[in-house]
């Protein structure tokens, strides 16, 4: 069932390690497919190394295991509330990058002082509230909190990001641990200035509507 789906989630949770996005069998990455809605996630607490496609989970949007003999990820709640309440989204992914997940420890957004935040995502990137894991508490505070941007930090947790696919979404989780080591290099060296908010929004239109080959349908 839905083969080139799990192939092609299996090979994202793998580029998570390779990014160093994650530690030991922390984070994953799930995709939803579009016809069935159901939705193929990493299994719970097994080594990337051994990570293959058929161990990857098909679950729907209730939970129930659809195929996999072994369990979903502890945060398949998170990501299914966020594709029933964010139709658009068909990629999650979760990671407790380094940099990015220091300010989530401390409660911050990461201000957009780099061009390369406002191209991505269009401003800086939230901070949601502490919610505890297992449930769709996760799932509700990055809905409520995520707004426009692919991106949201939870307190004391970690990074989500999401997408109209798996790869746009991961990327997204690269972009945002790439963004949050500069800026807290610049914090160290001294106070950065914000990007004003009408040049934000000009470089952001600028970058989906230019960026990318193919004239009239950017790829991000």
């Amino acid at each position: 069932m839905l083969e080139d789906l799990k192939e092609l989630v299996c090979n994202l949770n793998l580029e998570l390690p390779r990014h160093g996005l994650v530690a030991w069998t922390s984070g994953n990455v799930s995709g939803r497919d579009p016809e069935t809605g159901y939705v193929a996630i990493k299994p719970s607490g097994v080594l990337y190394e051994n990570l293959t496609a058929e161990k990857i989970v098909i679950v729907d949007l209730d939970g129930n295991i659809v195929e996999g003999e072994m369990k979903p990820s502890v945060d398949t709640a998170t990501h299914l509330y966020v594709y029933r309440h964010m139709p658009r989204v068909q990629g999650v992914v979760h990671t407790h990058s380094n940099y990015a997940t220091a300010f989530a420890a401390l409660g911050r957004p990461i201000p957009c002082y780099l061009t390369a935040m406002a191209d991505e995502f269009g401003g800086e990137i939230p901070c949601g509230g502490y919610a505890p894991v297992g449930g769709d508490e996760i799932g509700r505070e990055i809905v409520k909190c995520i707004g426009d941007s692919p991106a949201v930090l939870l307190k004391n947790h970690g990074v989500f990001t999401v997408g109209p696919d798996p790869v746009t979404a991961l990327k997204a989780a690269v972009m945002v641990e790439d963004v949050a080591k500069t800026v807290f290099l610049a914090l160290l060296l001294g106070k950065p200035e914000e990007i004003p908010p009408e040049e934000i929004l000009r470089a952001h239109r600028r970058y989906i509507e230019k960026y990318g080959q193919q004239s009239g349908n950017p790829i991000p």
